[in-house]
């Protein structure tokens, strides 16, 4: 018996059949039914899968008379067991007519009972082939022909059959479409059926049995490549602004968040972001951060690759002189850009009028339209450089002719720097007066210190060119000259009040009037101390009583003097700090040579280090107040200098040579007195005798005493 029996109906059926029989025989006739809904159920499954053979290598005709054989060939293969009289019968129903055995004929026919000894139990349950390999091979090929291979979780390419309000439906050439939500393809207005897009294979099947697809993923695994593609490429894309963020907009492209700067949207500055917002715009990726997976787009650059073109044919027209009509466009503190009809030219402020202004706004107004002049252009960096004033004639040209050096003129001062201030007495004429040209004073000073912006002064002309237009004027023009008169004014030994106005290493500048200034020496200001640095002796701003001791007037120079307001003292220390004498002085500082000591009379001296020994070996120290030996006095020098050691080794000395006269004087005695024994000792008499011995007992007894004493020092 043929398997397909066995699956037609089941063991458990023949049996039943088998045992409600009385004889041993059955009726074929349900075997060959249900053998016929096993063919005609497989021939349909098999060849209407997809429900188009379009493709197939063979017509439908073709395949079904081929299937068409099956139900013989059944027969034929399960009828072997059957005895050879019952093969017959079905053969001749099977093989009744002149076309090919059909399922009809099958059934209409009468099949004869089997005997069930003959019938074939070993093979119930085993799978016997009902297809030749040809076959089979066949019929396979014509099914995956009718489907795609399909893999899930990956990105493939389908094609949109069906949109509506809410959904999209796409083939993908499975057995059934997919449906997308139409929010994932908002971005793409122009979407339209038969359009190609790239989907994600989320599952094969779900629950329902539907298809699930993905546009929003397979876009964000294409996007990046596709991103890094665009901007390779200088591409142009579509992307779907968010909404709006700090300093600029979120775009979607390719379902990436790239950022949109807000300098990036359009050539123009934008005052309201909002607008944008919930459109699909055109951008070009202008910067991409690989670490990060960061994008930016432009959407200026678009408008600013049609401005190049607008201006290159613009620029190419340009010529220097030519005057042209444009709109204010913008406004800054160094300029205004004029908007030429496409093109922008920038009009400098200096460009903008003949006389001095502090912001363009003074001239024009943002929109405003005006007549400007082409002063020059670049054509490879497309610059234009325009002009406003060069439509007017120069204010230098209208000047007065009977202007001159030395008159006096009126004006306004426009701009002070450090080194002088401009002063416009007509629009757009101006001269400059240095800051040289405003006192008759030496003394290092800036423009600021004598006028300011807006003032009005009176001024006289210096120089004046009218070819290049340069004028100099001056202030101190306007009063006498100070040095005039300076010798009858400030005579040698003259003395004067001064105002200190600045110190250097070597002196102090004073001021006694405006124009008038004079130096004091560091060395005239104190005739007893000694003076590092002027800081130490006075202040800037404080009066100051002085002597002119030289007047130089062509170098316009004073020397001054201060110390001698005062008699010399010198000439008086000269007899009270004689050498040798001792005063009680002050330690008041100390340095690598020695010590200053602050002696009587406001007088300094200098004591040197090894000069500074005291008689118990130790050293002098500061503020410590002792005695000093004057051992030099200078009076041009004005130098004293001390000792404090020598007091006390000058002592020792003078003991030392006090002994040494008197033991010299006492040796001279003994010798006197030798010499008179010697001269009288032919005379000698007893009574001598003991006299000399008295005399030699005095002597060994003083010389005695003088051992000891000097033992005792």
């Amino acid at each position: 018996m043929h398997p397909g029996f066995a699956v037609a109906f089941g063991v458990d059926t023949l049996r039943r059949s088998c045992t409600d029989e009385p004889h041993n025989s059955f009726s074929i006739n349900p075997v060959l039914q249900g053998a016929t809904k096993k063919t005609n159920r497989m021939t349909n499954d098999e060849l209407n899968v997809s429900g188009e053979l379009t493709n197939a290598e063979n017509t439908p005709e073709e395949v079904n008379a081929e299937v068409n054989e099956t139900p013989a060939e059944i027969v034929a293969e399960e009828a072997q067991p059957a005895p050879a009289e019952k093969k017959a019968e079905v053969a001749a129903v099977v093989e009744d007519d002149d076309d090919e055995p059909t399922v009809e004929k099958l059934k209409a026919s009468q099949i004869q009972q089997v005997s069930l000894e003959d019938f074939d139990w070993d093979s119930i349950g085993k799978k016997h082939e009902s297809y030749s390999t040809d076959e089979r091979t066949r019929l396979e090929s014509l099914y995956d022909k009718t489907l795609s291979s399909i893999v899930e979780h990956e990105v493939i390419d389908g094609t949109v059959v069906s949109i509506s309000s809410r959904e999209v439906v796409v083939n993908i050439g499975f057995k059934s479409d997919g449906v997308i939500p139409q929010s994932e393809l908002r971005y793409n207005p122009n979407l339209k059926i038969g359009d190609k897009i790239e989907v994600y294979v989320e599952s094969q099947e779900d629950l329902g049995g539907q298809l699930l697809l993905s546009h929003k993923k397979a876009r964000i695994l294409r996007s990046w490549e596709r991103v890094n593609q665009a901007f390779e490429n200088d591409e142009i894309i579509n992307g779907y602004v968010k909404c709006r963020t700090k300093g600029g907009l979120i775009v979607d492209v390719f379902g990436i968040e790239a950022f949109l700067p807000g300098s990036q949207i359009d050539v123009k500055p934008i005052r309201d972001y909002d607008v944008y917002v919930d459109k699909v715009m055109e951008f070009k990726v202008v910067k991409i951060n690989q670490e990060y997976k960061n994008v930016v787009v432009s959407h200026k650059a678009l408008i600013e690759d049609e401005l190049e073109q607008q201006k290159a044919e613009i620029i190419s027209k340009l010529e220097k002189g030519q005057i042209l009509e444009g709109t204010v466009k913008n406004i800054t503190s160094y300029g205004v850009f004029v908007d030429l009809g496409g093109v922008d030219g920038l009009v400098h402020i200096t460009d903008l009028s003949w006389g001095r202004i502090n912001h363009p706004e003074e001239i024009v107004q943002f929109d405003e339209k005006i007549q400007v002049v082409i002063l020059d252009f670049d054509e490879n960096k497309k610059r234009i450089a325009l002009g406003l004033k060069q439509l007017t004639p120069h204010p230098w040209d209208s000047l007065d002719e009977n202007i001159k050096i030395g008159d006096k003129v009126k004006g306004r001062v426009v701009v002070i720097a450090d080194y002088g201030a401009f002063i416009e007495i007509a629009p757009g004429v101006e001269g400059l007066i240095h800051v040289s040209e405003m006192s008759w004073s030496q003394h290092l000073r800036t423009a600021q210190d004598f006028l300011k912006v807006g003032d009005e002064v009176e001024a006289v002309i210096l120089t004046l060119d009218r070819e290049e237009r340069k004028m100099s004027l001056g202030i101190k023009q306007l009063i006498p000259d100070p040095w005039t008169n300076i010798k009858e004014k400030y005579p040698i030994n003259s003395k004067h009040e001064a105002t200190v106005r600045n110190f250097t290493n070597f002196g102090i500048f004073v001021e006694l009037e405006e124009g008038v200034d004079g130096l004091i020496h560091i060395s005239d200001l104190s005739w007893s101390k000694k003076i590092k640095h002027p800081a130490e002796f006075t202040k800037i701003g404080e009066k100051i009583e002085v002597i002119v001791l030289d007047v130089d007037v062509e170098n316009r120079r004073l020397s001054l003097g201060h110390k001698q307001l005062e008699e010399n003292p010198w000439d008086v220390f000269e007899s009270v700090f004689a050498v040798g004498s001792v005063h009680k002085g002050t330690i008041t500082s100390a340095g690598d040579k020695g010590m200053v000591v602050a002696l009587p009379y406001g007088v300094e001296g200098f004591a040197p280090q090894r000069h500074l020994q005291k008689e118990d070996n130790t050293t002098a120290k500061v503020d410590e107040t002792l005695d000093f030996k004057v051992i030099e006095f200078s009076k041009d020098n004005k130098k004293i200098i001390l000792s404090h050691s020598r007091i006390f080794q000058d002592a020792s000395a003078a003991e030392r040579v006090k002994e040494s006269a008197a033991k010299e004087s006492a040796e001279v005695s003994t010798k006197r007195a030798v010499k008179k024994l010697k001269d009288n000792l032919e005379k000698t008499t007893l009574g001598d005798l003991e006299a000399l011995a008295n005399l030699k007992s005095d002597m060994e007894e003083s010389e005695k005493k003088a051992k000891d004493k000097k033992a005792d020092e």
